[in-house]
């Protein structure tokens, strides 16, 4: 899906191959455990403040600027409000980083083995990229970065692995390219890693990308924000309000506000996901599975016995869905979401059941 291209399509984008998001197959339900959503619903908070009046609402245009979710955001984070951006999703918000300081002039590295978007969005807008390998088992080395001499977007923890890397390695890439943008992609850093935000007073050029999809349960809401410099901010700012200025539903505000008040709600759903990730982790490895150490709120994973195609398929044939990639670096894994013990339990049922028919 997404690359074809009619008759009528500019001629630029002939050759653009669209990110593939993970299935969402509706021929019967599923343990879904293949798109890193939270197994957590929102917080009551949330539910409550997504009510009858606000959906009574619903005639009037949100307010552009987002000004009382913005100051709990920079409360939450210990930032002033310039130095918030806010926008559509994650993805909305790296698409903006990419229009707003890369060029066919200024390129942008990234690893090769990372968020898919990130290659994508470097054709879209007709950006140089330079894709760094990853050292063996999916390592990502900071002096790889050091002194690159163009924009790097770099997530951390990485996907599909779920390695972090320390502050330290970030701030060492930040010291060597003074006169490039560094984006940190944190989607996942509430789960185990230790986010890079404490680096903003001291570096100018650092944009920390940051979601409610993953530890806020709102993946539906589709809210994203960065935090950076007054001028970074006003650049990503002046983009916005020259495409979508209203591209924050009025929903998504209130509830994103009603998140923000809930932060014990979901400091604790994070810690038992770190916890359902451990008990996986150690049970999958009695079945003869090596797993990537992880950080994030999912796991990679592969086991001698079969491949990864053959293990995703098996699993979706019998009701669980994790995430594969017909790569030749990836292919002998899987990508596991964490979700609740019961949905973990499902999972290792079905992976001893597999592993048992041979």
């Amino acid at each position: 899906k997404g690359n074809l291209m009619s008759r009528y399509m500019s001629a630029r984008f002939a050759s653009l191959e669209a990110y593939v998001p993970g299935e969402q197959p509706q021929d019967k339900k599923y343990v879904k455990l293949n798109t890193n959503e939270s197994p957590f619903p929102p917080s009551p908070q949330v539910i409550a403040a997504v009510n009858r009046e606000q959906v009574g609402r619903l005639n009037l245009y949100p307010d552009p600027e987002c000004r009382r979710l913005c100051s709990k955001l920079a409360a939450c984070y210990q930032v002033k409000e310039e130095n918030v951006f806010l926008a559509n999703g994650s993805d909305d918000v790296l698409n903006f980083e990419c229009m707003a300081f890369c060029d066919s002039a200024r390129p942008v590295g990234f690893p090769d083995i990372s968020y898919g978007f990130y290659p994508v969005y470097a054709r879209l807008h007709n950006i140089p990229a330079r894709e760094i390998p990853l050292r063996e088992g999916f390592v990502l080395a900071a002096e790889d970065y050091c002194g690159l001499g163009c924009n790097i977007v770099l997530a951390n923890p990485n996907a599909p692995s779920g390695r972090a890397i320390p502050v330290e390695d970030v701030e060492k890439i930040l010291r060597t390219n003074p006169d490039h943008v560094v984006v940190v992609d944190e989607a996942y850093v509430d789960f185990g890693a230790e986010s890079c935000r404490r680096l903003l007073d001291h570096y100018d050029n650092l944009l920390v990308c940051m979601t409610f999809s993953k530890s806020r349960s709102m993946a539906g809401g589709r809210l994203g924000f960065a935090l950076g410099s007054r001028e970074l901010i006003e650049d990503l700012n002046k983009l916005k309000f020259s495409t979508n200025p209203y591209s924050i539903n009025r929903l998504t505000i209130v509830a994103a506000e009603a998140a923000l008040d809930s932060q014990d709600y979901y400091l604790q759903n994070c810690r038992t996901i770190a916890e359902n990730r451990s008990y996986t982790v150690e049970k999958l490895a009695r079945l003869g599975f090596t797993t990537i150490p992880s950080q994030a709120n999912f796991i990679f994973t592969r086991c001698s016995k079969l491949s990864g195609g053959t293990l995703y398929q098996k699993l979706k044939e019998r009701g669980v869905l994790v995430r594969y990639w017909n790569k030749p670096a990836l292919k002998d894994y899987v990508r596991v979401t964490i979700g609740s013990k019961e949905q973990m339990d499902v999972l290792l049922n079905q992976v001893q059941a597999i592993l048992e028919e041979g």
